[in-house]
């Protein structure tokens, strides 16, 4: 029994992947945003979670999350906002964002399968030093709040956080999160026939790559 959890922003221009902006428009860079949310609901549709939760800071709930129990956000930094989250949860539990497009069900099968005695926690880094996914076999936000985020250290930091507090942590792979317009065509590269990469493509690939060298 695992929870799965998506936390993530409604799409719009100036509130989504900015770091995009330029060789990106606002508005392109929420476009494809809205791709990379599309690709993760997709990828993990397949998954047996025993219930599915959007963590939401937005209006207008993706078509994609029909079948989410959509959870505002809380107020507050991102360390609180995902302790909230894991705190509203009863079962183990598993959170991911919407940076990550090519992530599959494949990455995430073992934390959906009998976790072993000896795990506590799932830790998926990233590699720009944050992390990408976290899973919890008691769900506790205090293992989250005060973790410094949004820096290259924030990975390194939530592990020991979880390390400290005397959990056994498996990892799983990492990922590159798309935050630079150099990340989405790596991303768009291991997964060309996605969404992401599609829409990307549609923006002139070719021209945007030229010009960030």
């Amino acid at each position: 029994m695992t929870t799965l959890i998506v936390i993530a922003k409604e799409c719009l221009p100036g509130r989504v992947k900015t770091r995009l902006h330029p060789p990106l428009s606002l508005e392109q860079a929420a476009r494809l945003a809205a791709a990379s949310l599309d690709d993760t609901f997709a990828a993990v549709a397949a998954l047996p979670a025993t219930r599915r939760v959007l963590a939401f800071d937005g209006t207008v709930v993706p078509a994609a999350a029909a079948e989410y129990d959509v959870v505002p956000q809380v107020d507050g930094g991102l360390d609180a906002r995902l302790g909230a989250i894991f705190d509203g949860c009863t079962e183990p539990a598993v959170l991911i964002g919407m940076d990550t497009p090519q992530v599959t069900a494949e990455l995430l099968a073992p934390v959906f399968q009998p976790w072993p005695d000896d795990v506590d926690a799932w830790f998926g880094p990233a590699a720009d030093g944050g992390f990408w996914a976290l899973a919890l076999r008691i769900p506790d936000g205090d293992l989250i709040r005060g973790v410094p985020m949004s820096r290259s250290d924030t990975g390194a930091r939530q592990l020991q956080r979880l390390r400290t507090a005397g959990l056994r942590v498996r990892m799983l792979p990492t990922l590159t999160d798309v935050d630079h317009i150099e990340d989405a065509f790596t991303v768009a590269a291991l997964s060309p026939r996605g969404s992401f990469a599609q829409t990307l493509a549609g923006f002139g690939a070719l021209q945007l790559s030229g010009a960030t060298r």
